[in-house]
């Protein structure tokens, strides 16, 4: 039932942002360009929502979400996955666009997912830059997969084209380390989390760009929000593994990497990791451990506003 107040679901694909409001029931249909967000975020003034839930879309709810932030409404991207074990709960088995964006609406409804804090114009280009910068390393991995397959005729072009990328991601390092040391609050966090043996320039401003959250939350809710919190797989009798899904995947692939380095590294997260196998854990368990284990950190860090001491293994006070 609702309380009076207004809440919106926006199922996103590449070219159409489709819109359920709630209680009113009206729906919408707009371009995912531009100029379409622009007509939504008027007809949103209109309505005036509590809360406008998105679903993650592999990044092309990005824009969308951005730039309704950026115009002042609250804005939350939930997990897929998430929402369609909601839309069972209440027997919507059915999938359309306009289908999930009204199932999106009663999400928002019933749930109340927490917000995104609100970007300014640096967070949003820093995490431009951040994506931009994915996007260039995964060129770079599959050019250098087509180089191993082709003829001589063809490598040095391929070759040409590694160096172009190459060339593009020296100057996002240097644009991200640009726009971080830009802000005096931006700065001070990155050197925190770069105090962490592990931790380098590069999972830093994925963190900085992608986990605004970071140290505002407690251990689990961050840990859930990047989708490293083990969830049960309990039945009656029966006791599933736990594991982990959903969350924020650019988080997770940067605490990935982070995680390889720490084990070698970082003597808490080692011994931590070292402990786990020796005890008859998997190593990819063990990693994702790890992982999770290095973002409590973090997130303490970051909430105590101290740089790591590797003597007491927590963050220095004072």
């Amino acid at each position: 039932m609702s309380d009076g107040n207004v809440y919106v679901g926006i199922d996103v694909s590449g070219d159409w942002l489709d819109v359920f409001v709630r209680p009113a029931g009206d729906a919408f249909r707009f371009s995912n360009r531009v100029a379409g967000v622009g007509e939504l975020s008027s007809m949103l003034r209109r309505v005036r929502p509590e809360l406008v839930v998105l679903e993650a879309t592999g990044g092309l709810e990005e824009r969308a979400a951005r730039m309704l932030q950026l115009d002042g409404f609250a804005a939350s991207v939930v997990n897929p996955r998430q929402v369609r074990d909601f839309a069972k709960a209440l027997g919507r088995l059915a999938k359309t666009d306009a289908i999930d964006a009204e199932v999106l609406a009663r999400f928002a409804e019933g749930v109340r997912p927490e917000p995104r804090p609100r970007p300014s114009e640096d967070d949003a280009e820093l995490r431009d830059l951040v994506s931009q910068r994915r996007h260039v390393v995964k060129m770079i991995a599959a050019e250098k997969n087509r180089l191993r397959r082709k003829s001589r005729n063809i490598g040095p072009l391929i070759l040409g084209t590694i160096e172009h990328f190459e060339a593009q991601l020296e100057h996002l390092d240097g644009a991200i380390d640009e726009v971080v040391r830009r802000d005096p609050e931006r700065r001070a966090r990155d050197e925190l989390l770069q105090s962490v043996p592990g931790v380098g320039a590069v999972t830093a401003g994925v963190l900085i760009a992608e986990l605004p959250e970071l140290g505002r939350l407690d251990r689990r809710r961050i840990a859930a929000l990047a989708g490293l919190a083990p969830l049960n797989r309990d039945s009656g009798r029966m006791r599933g593994r736990r594991s982990v899904w959903g969350g924020r995947a650019a988080v997770r692939s940067a605490l990935y990497m982070a995680a390889l380095a720490a084990i070698r590294f970082n003597p808490a997260i080692k011994s931590f990791y070292r402990r786990l196998v020796e005890n008859g854990k998997p190593p990819k368990t063990a990693i994702t451990a790890a992982m999770r284990k290095l973002l409590v950190v973090l997130n303490a860090v970051v909430r105590s506003g101290d740089r790591w001491d590797p003597r007491t293994e927590r963050p220095r006070a004072g």
